[in-house]
């Protein structure tokens, strides 16, 4: 079993924050390179962050990478998507991915490249 379950969404004002969380079982998130995905309503999923089975983390989105924050807690097999400063433009469904750990160090965020998924998360910002 490989599931990855993302929690924390909502709705908020803007200028709000919110904390998403991605639970990983099945596996050590550690092996993976781990990233935020979102996708808005007819739009393309987009890349937000990564982070590395190290710790380093790259950002892809210009838009949120002032705001957001991503980060992991190993002994809890999450990782986490801080979001503050949340502006309605942020509002879609947030995505927690898995892949393998080489792809944390490519040059792009590429949604197919990403084995596992989970469910997603809504952020609705008003």
């Amino acid at each position: 079993d490989v599931q990855l379950v993302e929690s924390g969404g909502g709705s908020v004002q803007a200028g709000g924050s919110l904390r998403l969380s991605c639970a990983a079982s099945g596996y050590t998130h550690s092996s993976f390179c781990m990233a935020w995905f979102r996708q808005a309503a007819g739009k393309e999923r987009e890349g937000v962050a990564r982070i590395t089975r190290i710790g380093g983390i790259t950002y892809f989105s210009d838009s949120t990478k002032d705001r957001f924050s991503i980060a992991r807690d190993d002994a809890k097999n999450t990782v986490y998507l801080q979001l503050d400063s949340l502006k309605p433009e942020d509002s879609a469904t947030y995505f927690c991915a898995a892949a393998e750990h080489w792809l944390c160090y490519a040059g792009g965020m590429h949604a197919s490249q990403y084995t596992h998924w989970g469910q997603g998360t809504q952020v609705t910002v008003s």
